[in-house]
């Protein structure tokens, strides 16, 4: 146990400043943080209703939810927000009684904002009890500048614990019980993801989105998990030779994985950013619930 828990110190460390490496390149990509105001079409969208929760949303619904009710009401969400290792975090359930299979979710650079609800919500709607942690003690980004200063604020051993505890709240909890686990994390969360499949042995599925890399195949063949990896030839901080370099790693390592490549920029999958790309988003959202489909539901 005292060796885990170093173990998971360590990691924990490392994955800070690369994590920290990667976001400061990005810095002045990222425009928008996840509840930035809407644009003209999001809120014509809202205005239809599309806000309200459809259920498993394809990409279209998923973006519209981004925006605020045409009538000023408050976003619709389905979780709710319960303790966890001392801290918050965002719970949303599947319809009916568990078992479920679960998934922590790891936020981006903004921290646990609505983007991050929305997305534990439409996996909810998939089948999966989702946890979505909050690695900045109940702190939310608006701008470029402030994320930043908030994720080089994060102490990395107790970021390693909240996601030890979220995966051990998935197991323990009655309302979900989960059979198997997995994770999933964008950008600062797809680089907790990764070294969290490194640190956990009994997580079943990894998916990382454009999440900053671990190219020691030593390392990697701690992984016990398949892994999912979604990238875009257009990220200047982790460039396609990155990505080569990470399957490579993971072929030498033994590891099981995907990897997904869009011709898209860092971030494209965040409707609430000014370089959303909806059409390769909906293409990453469809193979990453292919994959979780087939490591968790059967």
């Amino acid at each position: 146990m005292r060796r885990m828990k170093m173990t998971m110190k360590v990691m924990a460390a490392a994955a800070l400043c690369l994590s920290l490496a990667a976001c400061a390149q990005k810095k002045t990509i990222e425009a928008a943080p996840g509840d930035a105001a809407p644009s003209a079409n999001e809120s014509a969208a809202a205005a239809d209703g599309a806000s309200e929760w459809t259920g498993a949303a394809d990409e279209a619904a998923f973006k519209a939810m981004h925006a605020p009710p045409a009538d000023g009401s408050a976003l619709t969400l389905t979780g709710t927000m319960i303790d966890l290792a001392g801290g918050k975090a965002y719970l949303s359930l599947p319809a009916g009684s568990g078992p479920h299979p679960g998934l922590v979710v790891i936020q981006e650079w903004w921290g646990l904002n609505d983007h991050i609800k929305h997305w534990a919500d439409r996996l909810a709607a998939d089948g999966y009890a989702s946890l979505a942690v909050d690695l900045y003690e109940g702190q939310v980004a608006v701008d470029p500048d402030q994320a930043y200063k908030l994720m080089s604020a994060v102490d990395a051993a107790r970021a390693g614990e909240v996601l030890a505890a979220a995966h051990a709240f998935l197991t323990t909890d009655p309302r979900v019980l989960a059979p198997k686990t997995g994770s999933i994390g964008w950008c600062f969360g797809g680089a907790w993801s990764l070294r969290l499949a490194i640190a956990e042995p009994n997580l079943d599925a990894c998916v990382l989105y454009y999440g900053h890399l671990v190219d020691d195949p030593i390392e990697l063949a701690k992984i016990k998990a398949p892994v999912c990896g979604v990238f875009g030839n257009k990220d200047e901080s982790i460039p396609p030779a990155a990505v080569d370099e990470f399957d490579k790693a993971l072929t030498d390592a033994g590891v099981p994985h995907e990897i997904h490549r869009y011709e898209a920029s860092h971030a494209f999958a965040n409707p609430s950013n000014a370089i959303y790309d909806e059409a390769n988003a909906a293409l990453a959202r469809e193979v990453t619930r292919a994959f979780l489909a087939k490591y968790l539901k059967s």
